[in-house]
């Protein structure tokens, strides 16, 4: 018989992409890690792992062993929803994360609620960055993730995790009320090519995006202020420093004075929902994502 717990030690060397970093998710020295894995490699009498330079790699076996496993936890949590169910009343704790846009545009709204039609569930939140939710998700931390896909973050296992899309969010440019371009109902980025721009020096999705828009329209914009944050970043445009692409699920703030002008060519970046493989199918996360579904679109609208 294989030890579950063995085969979960590969999994997590597998996602954490070493094994020391494995050993340290788990709360395992990597010489307690490493012979897990031994002893489940001598079970099955295959290796599991080969030397690749100073370090290891998973094997062709390897790979073809978590193929199963994937299975495996996927039925688990299938389990686990089936021997907990009350009905199909949504009930219980249902555990979310998501970066600072999505906790408190999406999140916070649809959890509250949530809440109030469904009393005997209970949401947890938390802040997350996309690559601390996957790996929040695949520890078992949390049931649901709201994540931004850039070109920056790397693909997940598809097999280990269900990714849903859940909201196309358009960028637009905030300019200042006295700006020249504040009273206009669409605007060309190249338009706005010779403006000071707040841009986060940083690397962070923000800088990505805007930086990606800007080449798209042909110039590289001029960062005369470094704001990371997006209340920074709308409060200097408010103070007619520059100005700044900002998502439209990014609130802003009712004291800060400013315009937001959709963009001709809309620059966007895609909001996922992220869960463990089948674990779309318990009903409590299932009412969530029902309540995020029907709650972004109405958001995006200037």
């Amino acid at each position: 018989m294989i030890d579950l717990r063995r085969l979960h030690v590969l999994r997590a060397v597998d996602h954490y992409g070493t094994v020391t970093a494995a050993a340290q998710a788990l709360h395992f020295t990597p010489s307690a890690a490493s012979q897990q894995i031994r002893q489940l490699s001598r079970e099955l009498g295959v290796a599991l792992l080969e030397p690749q330079g100073r370090r290891v790699r998973l094997t062709s076996a390897a790979q073809r062993l978590l193929a199963h496993a994937d299975d495996i936890q996927a039925r688990w949590e299938l389990a686990e929803q089936d021997l907990r169910a009350d009905g199909d009343q949504p009930a219980g704790l249902v555990r979310m994360a998501g970066f600072p846009g999505a906790l408190s545009a999406l999140l916070a709204p649809a959890a509250a609620a949530l809440t109030n039609r469904y009393p005997r569930l209970v949401p947890r939140l938390r802040e997350a960055e996309a690559a601390h939710s996957f790996d929040l998700l695949f520890d078992g931390e949390v049931d649901l993730a709201v994540v931004e896909a850039t070109p920056d973050e790397p693909p997940r296992d598809r097999a280990r995790f269900d990714q849903r899309p859940l909201v196309d969010d358009p960028f637009d440019l905030v300019v200042a009320p006295g700006h020249r371009l504040a009273g206009r109902e669409r605007v060309d980025l190249t338009e706005a090519a010779e403006e000071p721009w707040i841009v986060p020096s940083a690397p962070c999705t923000c800088r990505t995006h805007v930086l990606a828009a800007c080449g798209a329209a042909g110039f590289t914009p001029d960062a005369a202020h470094d704001a990371l944050n997006w209340d920074a970043t709308i409060a200097l445009v408010a103070h007619g420093l520059g100005v700044a692409l900002v998502p439209r699920l990014a609130r802003v703030p009712a004291n800060d004075a400013v315009v937001r002008i959709p963009c001709v060519d809309e620059p966007r970046r895609k909001i996922l929902t992220v869960t463990r493989r089948g674990g779309h199918a318990n009903p409590a996360i299932a009412a969530v994502l029902e309540e995020l579904a029907g709650l972004a679109p109405a958001l995006l609208t200037v």
